[in-house]
């Protein structure tokens, strides 16, 4: 599970695509209004029972083009999509319906409140997707960073300013994620569940002329929960005035190390990447950031 950027996109898929792995990795956006996903539901009339039927009727003839072609994946990848769709069309509206949850956990996350109500909702259905056996969720904070309170504190139009984001962003976000972790760990789910803060860049240790903080990528800070990670630990640490790592400095690199090694990557192993040539899971030599799983 990764935190901040249920995806809501509104443009491309850049950040979320398979890249060049197979499609039956491809992740699904869930839209921001409306249905989450497009035509979710099966056509009137046609029921449970209808789909199955047809899917085992897609299985028999895709398994018969598999032993025709047997040097061949579409079929099975085919097979695999149909019973993906089926399986969301049956339980993704459930798992989506907040209107099933105690007053009083909407309450945590901050929903019903006009401030927090976003990205309260977001970790919310996070929680239950995981709960539902998703095992990779995607968290955007905000939609867009234009005439809009965000994380982009430019201080001028259309960004936010500092004051918008003392006043507004950080406790929106302090109750939603503190509401999701305490949440995750209730419900048994945190161990198995490694919930991971990023973003690519900082903020300059400096005010600009329009009084806000403009992208930095010399220094910042992300945090991890859950997934074996050990809490309270701070590994690293900046300068005075958070310009510049002063020690124990980490890359991105070990960053990517550390999420495959929560969820039992093997850190050796190779992808078939473009072209049919071996592709590393990380860099050759790059290992977890130790420090967050020892005793």
């Amino acid at each position: 599970m990764v935190l901040p950027e249920v995806n809501f996109p509104q443009g491309g898929a850049a950040n979320w695509s398979n890249g060049f792995l197979s499609a039956h990795f491809q992740g699904t956006a869930l839209r921001a209004e409306g249905s989450p996903i497009l035509d979710l539901r099966p056509p009137p009339g046609v029921t449970t029972d209808d789909q199955r039927r047809n899917l085992e009727l897609l299985a028999d003839l895709n398994r018969g083009d598999a032993a025709r072609h047997p040097g061949h994946k579409d079929p099975i990848a085919r097979t695999a999509s149909y019973e993906l769709a089926f399986r969301m069309q049956a339980e993704v509206p459930g798992v989506l319906d907040l209107s099933r949850e105690d007053p009083r956990t909407l309450r945590e996350y901050g929903i019903g409140t006009e401030a927090t109500d976003s990205f309260g909702r977001r970790c919310l259905l996070a929680r239950r997707l995981i709960e539902a056996g998703v095992r990779f969720v995607t968290i955007n904070t905000f939609l867009t960073v234009f005439d809009e309170i965000t994380w982009d504190i430019h201080g001028s139009k259309p960004f936010t300013s500092i004051q918008g984001m003392k006043e507004i962003v950080a406790p929106m976000y302090d109750q939603g994620y503190s509401a999701l972790i305490e949440d995750l760990s209730q419900r048994g789910l945190l161990p198995s569940t490694m919930v991971c803060n990023l973003a690519e860049f900082g903020r300059t240790p400096r005010l600009n002329p329009a009084g806000g903080r403009d992208h930095w990528p010399q220094c910042w800070t992300v945090y991890f929960a859950g997934g074996g990670v050990k809490g309270g630990r701070v590994v690293g640490r900046s300068d005075p005035i958070g310009a510049y790592p002063a020690e124990r400095p980490v890359t991105p690199s070990e960053i990517v190390a550390t999420i495959y090694s929560g969820l039992g990557v093997d850190l050796e192993q190779h992808l078939p990447g473009p072209a049919s040539r071996p592709y590393p899971v990380v860099d050759f030599g790059t290992h977890a950031i130790q420090e967050l799983f020892q005793a």
